[in-house]
C-alpha cells in the first residue's frame, strides 16, 4: 500500500482528468464508497438519525453526495459549516439534494446545530480534505468539540478527521475524533503517523476510479512493509545449502543483569534461519545463557566490574567481525560506561561486513556519532524513540511529533538504514525511501520485544540480504508475530517468549 502526499495527490487527479476521467465521477464515487460503510452501520444499529457536517470546498461536496444517497434510507441532517459551497462540484451535488434533507448553516442555526451533533446517532466529517493547513478556527473548533462529547454516536470521517494537517499530522488545536475514515486511492501522512492516527480510528482505502497505471507513475511518500514484502519473496535456497552458506552471525550482547536481553536476540536470530551464530557475552553470564541455548558457538569474553564486555577485547570481537562471520550484531543488553563507548565506536570504525547496532549500541555510538560516516560497513539502526532522541539531543515529543522526517533525515545523513520504532515503524534508507509498518499491536511494547527484532534483523544481513531488505522483512514478519500472539494470548498478557516461539510458524 502507497502513503501519498497532498500535493502528489492533486498531481494525480490531474492526470486522471487529463486522461479523461471526470471529477465528478471521482466525487460520485468517493461519497458512494463512505455511503456505503454508513449504510451498513446504520442497518446494523439501527440508526434513524444522521449528521453531516459539510465544508465549503470539495471535500464537502462528498458530503453532499453522501447526504443524498444515505437519505433513502434514514433522517439525514446536513450543517453547511462555512456557508453555501464554493466549488462546481460541490454546487452542483448541493442542487442535487433531495427536499427530504434538511440543510442548516451553522452561523445562523447555531444553537439548533449544537444540538444535533449533541444528540444524534451517526455524525459524518466531510467539512476539511487534503488541502487543509493550520489549525481549525474558533467556531469550527467548537463545533468539533461537541461532536466529540456524543460519546454515544458513530463517527465517520471523509478521507481525513478535520483539523490534522495531511503531509504530517499535525493537530494545532483539536480534531475530529473519528471511529472510522475513509480515504482515497491511497493512505495520506496523517493516517500511519502518530499521534494523527489515533484519531482516525479504522482506516480504509477506497478506489474511486484513478487507474493503477497513473498510480504507477506517482512519487509516493512511504510504502507499506505488506506491499514490499509481496514485491519481494525471501530468495529460495538450494537444496545443497549447509550451515556455511546460511550465514554465520557474530553477536555482541548480554551484560550481567541483562542475559535475557542477549538470549532473546540469539534465539530469533536463530529461529530466523541463520546458519550459525557465535555470541560473544561477559563470562559472567554465559553459564546463565549457554544453560538455555544450545545452539550458538560461544565466546566468553573479558569484563569489567561492572559486568561489561572490557574494552581490551576489542582485538578477538573485530576478528569476529570482519574474518569469521558475514555479520553483526552490537548492543542488546551491552550495559553503558565509559569505556564501551570507545569500544562500539572502535568496532564500528573497524567494521566491513553488514552490522546492527541496537539498545545500548545505538547508546554508545551517540557519544561517536561521526564513525557511522566513516565505517565501511552497511549499518542497521534500530532505535526506539527514547534511544533516537539521546542520538539527536532533543526530547522524546519532538522525535515522535516529527517520525518521517527525523528517520529520512538521519538515514541519509548518516548513510544508515534506521528502523524507528514504535507503533507504525518506520524504515528509512540512505536514499531516501520510506517505509511504514502497518502491522503489530500495543500488547509488543514490553522489554525484550526489541531484542528480538534486532535479531531477526541481524539474522537476515548474515543470510546476505541487503539492509534495505533485511530490515523491511523483519519489522514486518516482527508485527505479524505480534497480532497472532495478541489473537492467542490477548495483548495484554503476551510475551516477547511467545513471540520467540511463533518464529517457528511463521515462515
Amino acid at each position: 500500500m502507497l502513503v501519498i502526499e497532498c500535493e502528489e495527490m492533486k498531481k494525480i487527479e490531474e492526470i486522471a482528468s487529463a486522461a479523461g476521467i471526470k471529477m465528478s465521477h471521482l466525487m460520485e464515487q468517493a461519497g458512494t464508497k463512505v455511503a456505503a460503510l454508513a449504510a451498513k452501520i446504520i442497518s446494523e444499529q439501527k440508526i434513524r438519525q444522521v449528521c453531516i457536517l459539510c465544508g465549503s470546498g470539495n471535500n464537502g461536496g462528498d458530503g453532499l453526495v453522501i447526504a443524498r444517497l444515505l437519505s433513502v434510507m434514514t433522517d439525514v441532517k446536513v450543517i453547511l459549516t462555512s456557508g453555501e459551497p464554493k466549488t462546481h462540484l460541490a454546487k452542483t451535488n448541493f442542487e442535487m439534494l433531495p427536499p427530504k434533507v434538511e440543510v442548516l448553516y451553522y452561523s445562523a442555526h447555531y444553537y439548533e446545530a449544537v444540538g444535533i451533533v449533541r444528540e444524534t446517532e451517526m455524525i459524518i466529517d466531510a467539512i476539511y480534505g487534503i488541502g487543509f493547513r493550520n489549525g481549525l478556527n474558533a467556531d469550527i473548533a467548537d463545533l468539533i468539540g461537541f461532536c466529540n462529547e456524543n460519546h454515544s454516536a458513530v463517527k465517520i470521517a471523509v478521507d481525513l478527521p478535520s483539523g490534522i494537517e495531511c503531509d504530517t499530522g499535525k493537530i494545532t488545536n483539536s480534531c475530529f475524533e473519528a471511529d472510522y475514515t475513509v480515504t482515497f486511492t491511497a493512505l495520506k501522512p496523517l493516517h500511519v503517523l502518530y499521534p494523527s492516527a489515533d484519531f482516525c480510528g479504522e482506516v480504509t482505502v477506497e478506489n474511486v476510479g484513478i487507474p493503477q497505471r497513473i498510480l504507477r507513475r506517482c512519487r509516493y511518500a512511504m510504502k507499506s512493509t505488506d506491499q514490499y514484502v509481496a514485491e519481494n519473496p525471501f530468495p529460495q535456497k538450494k537444496k545443497s545449502a549447509h550451515k556455511g552458506t546460511n550465514g554465520t552471525l557474530f553477536s555482541l550482547c548480554g551484560s550481567y543483569g541483562m542475559a535475557g536481553a542477549a538470549m532473546i536476540s540469539a534465539e530469533a536470530a536463530l529461529r530466523s534461519g541463520i546458519g550459525l551464530l557465535r555470541l560473544g557475552v561477559p563470562e559472567s553470564i554465559y553459564p546463565i545463557i549457554a544453560s538455555r541455548l544450545m545452539e550458538p558457538v560461544f565466546l566468553p569474553l573479558a569484563q569489567s566490574k561492572d559486568g561489561i564486555v572490557d574494552i581490551d577485547e576489542y582485538a578477538r570481537i573485530i576478528k569476529q567481525m570482519t574474518e569469521e562471520s558475514d555479520a553483526s550484531l552490537i548492543g542488546c543488553g551491552l550495559g553503558q560506561n565509559k569505556n564501551i563507548k570507545s569500544l562500539v565506536a572502535l568496532l564500528v570504525d573497524g567494521a566491513t561486513k553488514p552490522l546492527v547496532l541496537d539498545a545500548d549500541g545505538i547508546n554508545a555510538v551517540g557519544a561517536n556519532i561521526n564513525v557511522l560516516k566513516r565505517s565501511a560497513a552497511p549499518i542497521v539502526m534500530t532505535p526506539h524513540p527514547g534511544e533516537m532522541a539521546r542520538l539527536l539531543g532533543v526530547d522524546v515529543k519532538t522525535v515522535q511529533s516529527n517520525r518521517y522526517h527525523i528517520a529520512k533525515r538521519f538515514a541519509k545523513e548518516y548513510g544508515v538504514t534506521l528502523v524507528l520504532k514504535g507503533a507504525n515503524t518506520l524504515i528509512a534508507t540512505p536514499e531516501e525511501k520510506i517505509y511504514v509498518n502497518l502491522t503489530g499491536n500495543n500488547g509488543m511494547g514490553k522489554g525484550g520485544s526489541g531484542d528480538m527484532l534486532a535479531g531477526m534483523v541481524a539474522s537476515f544481513l548474515a543470510q546476505g540480504l541487503s539492509t534495505e531488505m533485511a530490515a523491511v522483512e523483519a519489522v514486518y514478519y516482527h508485527g505479524l508475530i505480534g497480532d497472532r500472539c495478541a489473537e492467542k494470548y490477548s495483548a495484554r498478557a503476551m510475551l516477547p517468549g511467545d513471540m520467540i516461539a511463533e518464529l517457528k510458524n511463521i515462515f
